[in-house]
């Protein structure tokens, strides 16, 4: 595709790289955590303020969401970059290391901050488009269940802001630095949280025969588990059933009357989802009750599945490729990780983009992970570029 020099380029922001840089670097040091980006949210609404933005602060709780009409132009897009950080002690020995124990950046939204903090400096000093765009700085994507998308939407986003589409992105570690991932239709996983309490009869464990072991029946159920996904589920979908956690007891001499198993179920499909959660819930009392225990299966539904558009992921990839060659543009594999950015999707069409954070990159969510500055003036040109075609 030929590339357009009248519309923002990576070189654009090569002014303000090093300010990027000094803005991702105060937002890493000083994380804060879902529900609590008070500071954040403050930093960020008084840069769009003096840009002449026209902000709203405390949008679901700790959000901010910046308006600029230019033009008379009817058409608007809504960007979102998250803002929140994690509850992992930082170990990367890095200068601008989080300053609070336990709390970091693990996740890379210091990095999507600052991104879209660098679109908005631009568009508001150049105006080189025609109708209005809507910048959202979420609060809480990592909180798991209520969160910052959820309340941002009940808060009236979307009638308070109208658009006609909406993007947002993450970084990809294990691609380049600057490299664009795309995919359209489903992208990243459903992801549901199961708590399964088995109760049998505790006693001596000198005298098994007398009791209703529940650790046996765990362990059996683990085991069970694990054939859902491989004899219900269809071979070319893809779903994933893991037992991260297992409780029961705390003497070696005594069998416990309950065992407390935790799941994660992750799926890419509403029909799938809905499967496992009844394979589920009847193994789980097929198990059970084959050992004369009974059990509880409380289901906790987290994100849904980030559903792209067809259109607006087009058109997404074809503005990639014009600021950095197709070359450095590629489809996306299934990701069974999950985002609340799923939400806006079923209310506006749009797309969710992946952006390459480095292929030596640790991955999201370790204490030494770090987002790559060098992504910076590229996803801050992609934004900016996306919006003047989207808003020509």
């Amino acid at each position: 595709m030929t590339r357009d020099n009248a519309s923002a380029r990576i070189s654009d922001f090569d002014a303000i790289k090093n300010d990027l840089i000094a803005t991702r670097h105060h937002l890493h040091a000083h994380p804060e955590l879902s529900f609590e980006e008070v500071e954040t949210a403050r930093f960020v609404a008084e840069k769009l303020e003096g840009w002449g933005y026209d902000v709203a602060r405390n949008v679901g709780g700790h959000g901010v969401v910046a308006r600029l009409k230019v033009g008379s132009g009817t058409k608007s897009v809504a960007i979102r970059a998250d803002m929140d950080a994690l509850p992992i002690t930082e170990e990367t020995g890095l200068a601008y290391a989080s300053t609070v124990v336990g709390r970091m950046h693990a996740c890379g939204h210091d990095g999507h901050t600052t991104m879209l903090l660098g679109a908005a400096e631009y568009l508001a000093r150049t105006r080189r488009f025609d109708g209005t765009v809507n910048l959202i700085f979420q609060p809480a994507e990592e909180a798991g269940v209520g969160s910052g998308a959820q309340a941002m939407i009940a808060d009236g986003l979307f009638e308070r802001f109208p658009c006609d589409a909406i993007f947002g992105l993450h970084n990809h570690p294990g691609a380049p630095a600057g490299h664009w991932l795309m995919r359209s239709g489903p992208l990243m996983a459903a992801a549901d949280t199961v708590k399964i309490t088995i109760t049998g009869k505790g006693g001596h464990a000198s005298r098994p025969h007398l009791t209703i072991d529940p650790v046996v029946i765990a362990c059996t159920l683990v085991v069970s588990l694990q054939s859902i996904v491989s004899r219900n589920i269809d071979p070319t979908q893809t779903a994933v059933i893991t037992v991260g956690a297992i409780h029961a007891g705390e003497a070696s001499n005594v069998i416990p009357n309950t065992a407390t198993l935790s799941l994660s179920v992750r799926s890419f499909e509403p029909k799938i989802r809905s499967l496992l959660e009844q394979r589920i819930r009847a193994m789980t009392q097929a198990v059970a009750e084959g050992h004369g225990a009974s059990a509880e299966v409380a289901f906790e539904h987290g994100y849904p599945v980030v559903v792209n558009s067809d259109a607006e992921t087009a058109f997404a990839r074809g503005i990639a490729e014009e600021l950095v060659g197709t070359e450095n543009v590629s489809t996306c594999h299934l990701i069974p990780g999950s985002e609340d950015f799923a939400y806006f999707l079923e209310h506006r069409p749009g797309s969710f983009l992946r952006l390459g954070n480095g292929v030596d990159s640790e991955i999201l969510h370790s204490s030494k992970y770090n987002f790559a500055d060098e992504s910076l003036t590229t996803g801050a040109a992609m934004w900016a570029r996306l919006t003047e075609r989207f808003l020509s």
